[in-house]
């Protein structure tokens, strides 16, 4: 009787929230100092075979996940529940897989996001954060939410982001299509809403170095302007701490049918 072939291997994606604070970022590392090398040993463990992945977005030192998707391809055949609960059970207490999905041999967790979303948790006070250390970005001075808005307003639009571009920043282009920014404010905590094309390495602390440079008076709200047309990081603010970024995940063609909501989101303010 002729063999059978191999059954082509099943593409997953996976949807991943994590705490940035103990990982040298997204991208694995000499060392294994990565959020990617302990879910890829995480995930051969519970397959009993390598795996690789690719994510959506490569979050830097110290930045949070809540919706990080990356997709693999699944040498073995499991239930879709039970590569989140298996994987999970070699995972560190601060990176879980909230989903699994089967999608199209053709999908790419990065070439086939349509935009991705960031999110910056702010503490306004005059004591810095103790629960909330590593979790929050802070100021002790008081914001001005209107002149942040004009300010933010400016960046609508697709420019070239060259001023808040990191200089070890590998992407081909700085032209980036801001599509919204949403900034508000709940008791003493500031909530600043990124959604783009895609984003530059430190691009959104590099944006919130300057809005807080206008929230708190230090710059007018058309400084931004200046900022954006200058197209050189030496006319933008320093790059904020990490500590409050959190990568609130890419967004795709309804057709692929992937989650872009977990219970993760909820409990920021």
């Amino acid at each position: 009787m002729p063999r059978m072939p191999d059954p082509q291997p099943q593409r997953l994606a996976l949807g991943l929230s994590y705490r940035g604070s103990a990982y040298r970022g997204w991208q694995s590392q000499p060392g294994g100092g990565g959020v990617q090398d302990h879910v890829e040993a995480a995930l051969g463990q519970f397959a009993a075979q390598p795996i690789r992945t690719r994510c959506a977005g490569r979050t830097d030192a110290g930045v949070h996940a809540l919706n990080q998707v990356l997709h693999f391809d699944a040498p073995v055949q499991r239930d879709d529940f039970s590569w989140v609960r298996g994987t999970n059970r070699y995972l560190a207490q601060d990176i879980a897989v909230q989903w699994c999905r089967p999608v199209a041999a053709d999908f790419d967790a990065r070439r086939s996001a349509l935009g991705r979303r960031y999110r910056y948790l702010l503490l306004q006070s005059a004591v810095r954060p103790a629960l909330e250390q590593g979790l929050s970005g802070w100021t002790f001075r008081p914001l001005d939410g209107e002149a942040m808005r004009a300010a933010a307003a400016l960046l609508l639009g697709e420019h070239d982001f060259s001023s808040f571009r990191a200089a070890e920043c590998q992407a081909r282009s700085p032209v980036k299509t801001m599509r919204a920014i949403d900034i508000r404010q709940r008791g003493a905590y500031w909530r600043f809403d990124f959604d783009a094309s895609a984003f530059l390495h430190h691009m959104v602390r590099n944006l919130m170095g300057c809005l807080i440079a206008v929230g708190e008076g230090r710059q007018p709200a058309g400084w931004m302007a200046e900022v954006l047309a200058a197209r050189s990081r030496d006319a933008a603010a320093p790059t904020f701490m990490a500590d409050g970024l959190y990568f609130v995940g890419p967004y795709y063609d309804p057709r692929h049918a992937l989650p872009e909501h977990v219970p993760a989101m909820d409990w920021l303010p």
